[in-house]
């Protein structure tokens, strides 16, 4: 990964650009959660069904998927910092129109114009984050990018809920284009000034999709991380419809699955700098088991609640991944680590809709457990063949240099 210096005249402080970076996470995290939260209300408002308005979840998620290498490839040669500002111009705009969408068709578009510059913002983030500190901390920097995200699952989804009950669903889609401006100002101030990469092609990032460890490590978290996604969208669905909890306690339990998260994204971080694979083979294991335990616990919100909890603390998954690409892309940092989101969201698309499926055909909105615990297993068993290929191929390369 190529990192540029600044001239003494324009110091960068890392802590600054952290958080300015953090707070971007913390607008996307509200909005891509939040939605989940409020799908009750909009599915309400617009005589919708819950699989039907889970689409507009999934349509975020596929304009993530879309919009991830898009960004990436065709802003090659900007700097980082004129990309991040752009990127999140177009969040702006993406979520102030999802507030006014009036029918469910324009729903539906408003959400995947939003989704579009996700992916790329949180690689290019990523790839900045890392490059402000030694190697053996970039998880770490990473993670704290993410703690945007994650805090947004604490604070922004309840506080989105909670209006969505009060004053509307649309006042929670609002607020992101808000804070997305506001993420303009603070990376305009604090975003290292650093020009474009002089070497940087549309060719060579597309050169990451030519390495089948990068190929491999997206299709872990497209599959891996679908588990989560699917009980997260009907979560609140299923605590209103099953566990008959008021809908007061709702926004308190999407708070638990976000410090939940928190506390993961940073010690799945920790040891991921310390021992990568070992840190991801035993997430995913931790997340099959918390989901497995989802159907079990549905009637009694106080389980409830902790499952949530446990969760949430496998979601620091994502750092780990994040970190792995940047091992295996080569020169193609950029599109690689923003690929990383569109397997993410790919992975948003697929949870709900397999548990749209299942709910449809009568298994139930508990059944979203057993999906998630199979996609999560699904996703250990891609990553330990990855890891058996890698080693393999680190080994021929060893005995071709002996």
């Amino acid at each position: 990964m190529t990192v540029q210096t600044l001239p003494p005249s324009q110091p960068v402080h890392p802590a600054l650009v952290i958080l300015a970076l953090a707070v971007g996470a913390f607008a996307i995290g509200t909005t891509e959660f939040a939605a989940m939260s409020l799908l009750p209300y909009f599915a309400r408002d617009l005589g919708l069904t819950d699989p039907q308005a889970g689409h507009a979840i999934s349509m975020y998620a596929l304009g993530v998927v879309v919009g991830a290498p898009i960004f990436s490839v065709l802003g090659a040669r900007l700097s980082r910092r004129t990309m991040l500002i752009g990127l999140m111009a177009i969040f702006a705009v993406g979520n102030a129109l999802s507030a006014m969408a009036s029918s469910y068709s324009t729903l539906l578009i408003f959400r995947f114009l939003a989704g579009l510059p996700h992916g790329a913002f949180f690689g290019v983030a990523a790839l900045v984050a890392a490059s402000l500190v030694p190697a053996k901390k970039r998880a770490q920097a990473v993670a704290k990018v993410f703690l945007g995200l994650t805090i947004a699952t604490i604070i922004g989804v309840p506080a989105a809920n909670l209006l969505g009950q009060i004053v509307g669903w649309r006042y929670g889609f609002g607020i992101v284009a808000f804070l997305a401006m506001a993420t303009m100002a603070l990376v305009a101030l604090y975003a290292p000034r650093h020009g474009a990469d002089p070497d940087a092609t549309p060719l060579r990032e597309l050169g990451a999709f030519r390495r089948p460890q990068v190929l491999l490590t997206l299709l872990t978290g497209v599959i891996g991380f679908g588990g989560m996604f699917c009980v997260y969208t009907y979560l609140a669905s299923t605590m209103i419809e099953v566990t008959r909890t008021p809908e007061t306690l709702v926004p308190v339990v999407l708070a638990v699955y976000g410090v939940g998260m928190t506390a993961g994204n940073l010690f799945w971080a920790w040891l991921a700098d310390r021992d990568q694979d070992r840190a991801a083979i035993t997430a995913f294991v931790w997340v099959a088991i918390a989901l497995a335990l989802f159907p079990l616990v549905v009637e009694n919100v106080w389980l409830l609640a902790f499952d949530v909890l446990l969760i949430g603390f496998g979601g620091g998954l994502g750092t780990i991944l994040q970190t792995r690409l940047m091992d295996v892309a080569g020169d193609a940092q950029a599109l690689a680590a923003a690929a990383h989101h569109s397997a993410f969201n790919t992975a948003n698309a697929l949870g709900p809709w397999l548990g749209g499926l299942a709910i449809t055909a009568g298994l139930g909105l508990p059944s979203t457990g057993w999906i998630g615990a199979v996609l999560s297993l699904g996703g250990l068993a891609v990553y330990l063949v990855t890891l058996a290929l890698y080693r393999r191929d680190q080994r021929q390369s060893a005995l071709a240099t002996a």
